[in-house]
This record gives structure tokens, C-alpha cells and sequence, in this order.
């Protein structure tokens, strides 16, 4: 077990299984599929994401470097969120982008019932030690405990 410490970007305690990437996470095409087919177990289309490409991330703690794609990227997260087709939790190694962050700050500010914990800086050290099926919690201190 290992504790990390990191920025809280929007507030939540949660505990959940890790799905992990070690590449930018491509929001609008990782999610398309969810927001307008009708995956219901939101499955990562992005085929150049080897290491999410077609897992469900639905209620799992996502790992990951930072998002990467086009400015649709935070309305995106938005819509995701108010369709309840979400990761758990979104845990960034480095620091979060800017439309990540506003995509999951709208969701927590204007959607009620909707939890969706954000947490950045958490460093290059816990995206090496997360694996995927990890049991990851996040404290309301933004402190992450990975078992």
C-alpha cells in the first residue's frame, strides 16, 4: 500500500478499481461511443490508447498523465458527467489541463447527485506504481491510497 499526495481539482472521497494509461487520454474520442451510440459501459474508443482501447472505465479510478484532443475536450467531461458515463474518479499524474478542468469543475458546480472527484500532481511515481485492478481511494485531502 502507498499513499500519494496531490492537488484537489474537484472535491470527493471515493474508493474504486484502477484502470491505467501511460498516454494522454483523448476525452472526445474515448468517449464518443458513450455520449452518442449509447454505451452504456462507457468503452474507450480511442484506438491509439493502447492502454485503454476498448475497457469500460465506467466507475473506476481512471490513472493518467493528462488529457490530449481538441477544445471540445471539457465540454465533453461536461456531458459525460450528466449522463452519468464516468470514470469514478480522474487521478492525473502531472498537472490538469485546463479544459479537463473546467469540463469537470462545470459538472460539479451545475450538476446535482453528480460526483465526479478530481485530483492533479499526484507525480510520476504513482502512475508507475498503479496497475490496473488496484483498489485506489481518494481522501477528501486529496491524498490517494493505492492497495
Amino acid at each position: 500500500m502507498r499513499e500519494f499526495k496531490g492537488r484537489v481539482v474537484t472535491p470527493g472521497t471515493v474508493t474504486a478499481e484502477a484502470v491505467v494509461t501511460h498516454e494522454g487520454f483523448n476525452t472526445l474520442a474515448s468517449l464518443q461511443k458513450a455520449l452518442q451510440f449509447g454505451d452504456k459501459t462507457v468503452t474507450v474508443g480511442d484506438q491509439n490508447n493502447k492502454d485503454l482501447y476498448g475497457k469500460s472505465i465506467l466507475g473506476k479510478a481512471l490513472c493518467l498523465p493528462q488529457t490530449i484532443g481538441s477544445t471540445t475536450g471539457g465540454m465533453v467531461l461536461y456531458c459525460a458527467c450528466a449522463m452519468e458515463r464516468v470514470p469514478a474518479c480522474l487521478l492525473f499524474s502531472n498537472h490538469i489541463d485546463s479544459l479537463a478542468a473546467a469540463g469537470a469543475i462545470l459538472a460539479d458546480v451545475w450538476l446535482d447527485n453528480i460526483s465526479m472527484p478530481v485530483v492533479d500532481c499526484l507525480g510520476d511515481e504513482f502512475l508507475e506504481y498503479v496497475k490496473d485492478g488496484m483498489k485506489v481511494t481518494i481522501k477528501d485531502d486529496g491524498v490517494v491510497v493505492v492497495e
